[in-house]
């Protein structure tokens, strides 16, 4: 058996999704977190509302936080996987888990980048849509000659595009042309995972410059190319990258099999990545989700 761990992204966050935690040993990781952002982060996890949910910075960092309080606890249940990989934000929960990251140093980088984030979604917004059924390469010819990306191939069937207002307008038109079956519009103000976060990924830049990585304890999985990384080299240049490059998770759970993963756990809030993964592995895996404590006591297969 070979366990991959999964970390999901900004959108997985539920108000209170971290009351269940709070009487673990693991809500340590909070508290961590709370001395070295000097902030105040309970309130995220345990009576901030879904508006306050929604907000980038407070999304991204309730997120990590939850993610990292389930594999505080099963991360003793199951010792070091085979590999580990996320989905956007979950790359930086990762990369923490791995122990690339310090938890410290992991913390401000998920502040710098949300920062990041929401200042070049102020300065040029966008918008993104599902388009359900599409491959990429029907999604690439959607997007052809107009300012619209593909953001995110997900899975078999499921692909994100991102850009302008008008760009995404014109690139979901000619996708119902092609004959893409069904488009669903985000609630989001930014085209993520595409050139409209150039201003991003510039500003990024120098923090992580000055971010310290390690090798991990395991190999983790980059979104951006879906190859698996040993070594600390490189993860500054992938993380900014990243903010403008497609997010391919389709590939990197191709690659996670390649790597004889058969048992993949989805640690953190909710099960959007165990969905993907009955979509884009059809072998015969096992699939599990850690989301409360009772969870991470689930007997290794």
């Amino acid at each position: 058996m070979a366990i991959a761990v999964l970390f999901p992204g900004q959108g997985t966050q539920t108000p209170r999704m971290g009351e269940p935690w709070r009487a673990s040993p693991a809500w340590e990781i909070v508290e961590r977190a709370e001395k070295a952002l000097r902030l105040p982060l309970a309130h995220l996890l345990l009576d901030a509302s879904a508006d306050e949910l929604s907000r980038t910075r407070e999304a991204q960092l309730s997120v990590l936080l939850a993610s990292l309080l389930a594999w505080e606890a099963l991360r003793h249940q199951i010792g070091t996987p085979a590999a580990f990989a996320g989905h956007s934000l979950g790359q930086v929960t990762a990369l923490i888990a791995a122990g690339a990251l310090t938890l410290e140093d992991g913390v401000a980088l998920a502040v710098a980048r949300a920062d990041c984030t929401q200042a070049a979604a102020d300065a040029n917004p966008g918008r993104m849509a599902a388009l359900i059924g599409a491959d990429v390469a029907t999604a690439e010819e959607a997007c052809a000659g107009v300012e619209a990306w593909v953001a995110n191939d997900n899975a078999p069937g499921q692909v994100v595009i991102g850009g302008s207002a008008e760009g995404l307008g014109a690139a979901t038109t000619r996708a119902g042309e092609l004959g893409i079956r069904r488009v669903v519009k985000l609630n989001v103000g930014a085209a993520f995972h595409t050139p409209r976060m150039q201003a991003a990924a510039d500003a990024l830049a120098p923090f992580l410059a000055t971010t310290a990585f390690a090798a991990p304890s395991a190999p983790v999985v980059s979104n951006a190319d879906a190859t698996p990384y040993a070594g600390a080299d490189g993860w500054a240049e992938r993380l900014a990258d990243h903010l403008i490059s497609p997010v391919r998770w389709r590939s990197s759970m191709e690659a996670l099999v390649g790597m004889g993963a058969d048992t993949f756990y989805e640690v953190g809030p909710g099960n959007v990545l165990t969905g993907l993964a009955k979509r884009t592995v059809t072998a015969a895996v096992t699939l599990r989700s850690v989301t409360v404590p009772t969870d991470a006591l689930l007997e290794v297969a």
